[in-house]
């Protein structure tokens, strides 16, 4: 395995240039370019996946306006964009928010936001492999023309051996490098992207026909997010919201991999993010206009299919034949995320291990494949462990750790975003530019997704919120929740008395001198 050799050295962005205060780990350098970062970002995400599992809760907490949710929880997210593209200029490490944000705020507080990080993929994971195994099934029953095929998505033992199966599959993929992983993205998101295009081309060309009696007639109200009955529905919407877009920062994790390190991954992110908008916006006033938002007949609402809209939409809007290449389309955005979901969590663990946070056998990477060898295999083994146990004891585990996820997101990505404007304060004062990216951009949406943390918080102790079930009173979505987190504070405290050093500010500073890595 790949050691670390603690000698100060400059570490090379891709361009010839140095870049201080970064620790490389012996990563694969230079294995991505701009598209290949902008087409993992899209691909983290899955848009067909978050599109299928997340329309039908929107629709249910804001009606119509569920177009003008989307266009709240992009805001936030280009915010905390800029916050993540300067962070990345100066400091290039695959650590991310860890990293960052222990050389803002120190280690406890760069601890947790890390931890964060790293619990939220676990659950995202979990639902990842949990769609793509029911949408495995149910491709498979519409290729066979079975029933009975289709049905076995329901028989609980099947269900979690062929999501365990596909969880294993992914870390195989994910552990075998780069190459590897930019080699199948392409293929699957430019899939996902056009049977999307075709779906929305479809619904727009059958809304309002006699097939369609819930269909809903355009209107620019729909963008409005003041018309939203409630704040309570608005900050439950924005919260779906924001999971929608979580997942484009897996472009910066893979920064130590990408050419032009400290350039590339910061512009990856923003044509990602230009991508998710225009997508999430065209399927759903497509989706309005050809079935409405409400609770009856195909509108997004119906609590029996709102959990997984494609499903119900793919034969009635495609017609039989082209509603599988719905089907496959979710598969395949599930499949794909699943695979590169695997780089912000691995290479996080990596970070976390070679600055001493975590044990130090995390920093080992493969000598061949070039890749945190040990950090991926865990990660896979803790998903199928999570998704396992929380498939056995909550029949609604991927509604309720959907909607803990979006508590998770807003933790890390408010901390980053409070750490970019702390780090950079010296600046602030030298341009405007500087002011706006640096600080207030950052400000705001770290501000913005603080608040819909805290109403979130707040609004998940009752039972009612996310699947409506409850353990001993509480919301389960909160258990989820503030369990995880408060697990975390756990691990961390162990972790203290096994490395002090690191928890005394000894590893990573502001200052932290450059390390790189050396076969």
């Amino acid at each position: 395995m790949t050691q670390l050799d603690v000698r100060p050295r400059a570490a090379d962005d891709g361009d010839g240039r140095s870049v201080e205060g970064m620790r490389t780990k012996g990563l694969s350098g230079n294995s991505v370019g701009l598209l290949g970062s902008a087409v993992i970002g899209v691909s983290t995400v899955a848009p067909v996946y978050c599109l299928t599992s997340t329309l039908g809760s929107t629709a249910g907490e804001v009606g119509l306006q569920m177009p003008a949710v989307f266009l709240a929880g992009f805001l936030p997210m280009l915010l905390v964009a800029f916050a993540y593209r300067e962070l990345n200029k100066v400091m290039p490490d695959c650590g991310t928010s860890f990293t960052w944000t222990v050389k803002a705020f120190g280690p406890r507080v760069g601890w947790m936001c890390g931890w964060g990080l790293v619990i939220a993929t676990i659950i995202v994971l979990s639902n990842l492999a949990g769609v793509a195994t029911s949408y495995f099934w149910l491709l498979a029953g519409e290729v066979t023309g079975s029933e009975s095929v289709a049905a076995l998505d329901g028989n609980k033992a099947v269900h979690i051996v062929t999501c365990l199966a596909l969880i294993a599959l992914a870390t195989v993929i994910s552990y075998r490098g780069m190459t590897a992983t930019k080699g199948v993205q392409y293929a699957l998101v430019g899939l996902q992207l056009l049977v999307l295009a075709v779906f929305v081309a479809m619904a727009f060309g059958k809304a309002g026909g006699a097939d369609f009696p819930t269909g809903a007639d355009f209107s620019w109200s729909w963008l409005n997010p003041f018309a939203v009955g409630s704040f309570a529905a608005f900050t439950a919407g924005l919260s779906l919201s924001i999971f929608m877009y979580w997942g484009w920062d897996a472009c910066l994790t893979a920064n130590e991999e990408t050419s032009g390190s400290s350039r590339t991954p910061g512009r990856a992110a923003l044509i990602a993010m230009v991508v998710l908008v225009g997508s999430y916006l065209a399927t759903g006033v497509a989706a309005q206009m050809v079935v409405g938002s409400g609770d009856r007949g195909l509108g997004l609402a119906n609590p029996d299919t709102s959990d997984n809209v494609f499903a119900a939409l793919a034969g009635p809007v495609m017609g039989p034949a082209l509603g599988i290449l719905l089907f496959v389309a979710v598969l395949a955005s599930a499949a794909a995320s699943l695979q590169t979901t695997f780089i912000p969590v691995a290479r996080t663990v990596l970070a976390m291990s070679a600055y001493r946070a975590l044990p130090a056998s995390y920093a080992e990477v493969h000598p061949r494949f070039r890749t945190p060898g040990r950090a991926t295999v865990t990660s896979g083994i803790a998903t199928g462990v999570f998704y396992t146990v929380m498939t056995l004891v909550s029949e609604h585990v991927l509604v309720d750790t959907i909607y803990a996820l979006g508590l998770m997101i807003c933790f890390y990505y408010a901390l980053t975003a409070f750490a970019c404007a702390w780090y950079f304060r010296a600046d602030l004062r030298r341009s405007g530019r500087d002011l706006l990216f640096k600080g207030l951009f950052p400000v705001v949406g770290g501000l913005l997704l603080t608040a819909v943390f805290a109403k979130t918080l707040i609004d998940m102790w009752d039972p009612a919120y996310g699947s409506g079930s409850s353990v001993l009173g509480v919301g389960s979505v909160f258990v989820i929740g503030v369990g995880l987190l408060a697990v975390g504070v756990v691990i961390m405290l162990t972790m203290q008395r096994r490395s002090p050093a690191f928890f005394r500010g000894e590893v990573l500073t502001k200052s932290t001198p450059a390390l790189v890595a050396e076969d």
